[in-house]
């Protein structure tokens, strides 16, 4: 009895002896393992982040174009609606242009009326013209006139001073002395009659001269008049035609705000058409990763919509501000308080084959997570 006690005593303790040294193998083991596995994965770390930048604060980006009207006015017709795919001049809604078409013909009047006063004018400016020749030659005719009654008044006088002369002597009678006076005296009343009529016609050339400079200037005067009213006509038909709202490029529409019947001021946005053609990703990257980046680098864009597939894409161009600098309020640190941010940088990068189909699929602000490849 005693010595088999004993014997299960040796048993009990050699089991004791050997349990912790089979758990310190085990423990050691873990221990190695997690060791070696931790130091894999901050050494492939290390070395992953010296040929690489990534961040998931990046989102797809796209040409999105505004519609709006140019001109006011009720909606006619509406002839897209939401999520539509349209074609660069496609009609997108039309105005009412009952009140265009009117201006339109109040304008086309307005230069008919102003080529009737041209008309006129080119024909006041032409009969003046005339009346101013005929003023001349009536001129002409006057200085005719008085070169050949000063040929008489001299005629006159000669004959005067002869029967003068005889009339000393008594060898004429006192009537044909007389006579002769009397002729001479209606010949230089003759003159001076002429002269008078000279001096008149003269003053009324003159009068007529100054009315054709006049009218010849009103025909300048219509003359841009019609060209200010042909300003008017093209701006009517220029706006006439805003009351055709076409596509300004090939895209899709956004959710569409407009009913028919609906007032519309210019300048009022009505809705949007994200442009199909230009699809790209904006990338938000903290100033500390921008040290090695540079434009032409390789870069791998994840989807988050399409999680199973890679895009190849390429760093275009970096922005020229960090994002905080476009805020409505940018932080101005002299202003108050110092507290230290990391900023952002927007960076450009663009897919390399933008025709391939799941490209296509990608709408704007789908959230990516990029990796670039220094």
């Amino acid at each position: 009895m005693q010595q088999n006690s004993k014997d299960s005593t040796m048993q009990a303790e050699k089991v004791i002896t050997e349990a912790p040294k089979k758990k310190s193998k085990a423990f050691a083991i873990v221990l190695t393992l997690l060791v070696v596995a931790g130091g894999w994965f901050g050494i492939s770390k290390y070395q992953y982040n010296l040929y690489h930048q990534d961040t998931d604060d990046a989102q797809i980006e796209a040409n999105i174009s505004p519609v709006i009207p140019r001109v006011a006015g009720f909606v006619k017709e509406v002839r897209v609606k939401d999520n539509q795919q349209v074609q660069k001049g496609d009609t997108l809604l039309i105005l009412d242009d009952r009140d265009l078409a009117l201006k339109l013909q109040q304008a086309e009047a307005s230069l008919a009326t102003a080529k009737s006063n041209l008309v006129a004018a080119k024909n006041s400016t032409s009969a003046s013209k005339a009346s101013v020749a005929s003023s001349q030659s009536g001129i002409a005719t006057v200085d005719a006139q008085i070169e050949a009654a000063k040929v008489t008044v001299w005629r006159t006088t000669q004959d005067f001073n002869r029967y003068d002369n005889l009339i000393k002597d008594h060898s004429i009678t006192q009537q044909q002395f007389e006579q002769a006076l009397a002729a001479k005296q209606t010949a230089e009343k003759q003159l001076q009659i002429l002269v008078q009529q000279k001096n008149q016609v003269s003053k009324q050339t003159a009068a007529v001269n100054s009315q054709s400079n006049a009218t010849s200037s009103q025909v300048d005067i219509a003359g841009s008049i019609i060209k200010q009213r042909e300003v008017d006509v093209a701006d009517a038909k220029l706006n006439l035609s805003y009351t055709v709202v076409f596509a300004p490029a090939t895209g899709m529409v956004s959710k569409v705000n407009v009913q028919e019947g609906q007032f519309l001021q210019p300048g009022q946005s009505l809705f949007s058409i994200v442009l199909s053609k230009d699809i790209w990703v904006i990338a938000n990257f903290k100033e500390t990763q921008f040290e090695k980046m540079r434009v032409g680098q390789k870069v791998t864009v994840n989807v988050d919509a399409f999680s199973d597939h890679s895009f190849d894409a390429v760093l275009t161009s970096f922005s020229p501000a960090t994002g905080s600098r476009f805020a409505l309020l940018p932080p101005d640190n002299a202003s108050g308080n110092f507290v230290k941010v990391v900023q952002r940088l927007p960076v450009k990068i663009e897919f390399v084959n933008p025709s391939d189909s799941l490209v296509k699929q990608l709408r704007p602000g789908m959230n990516v997570a990029v990796d670039v490849h220094l």
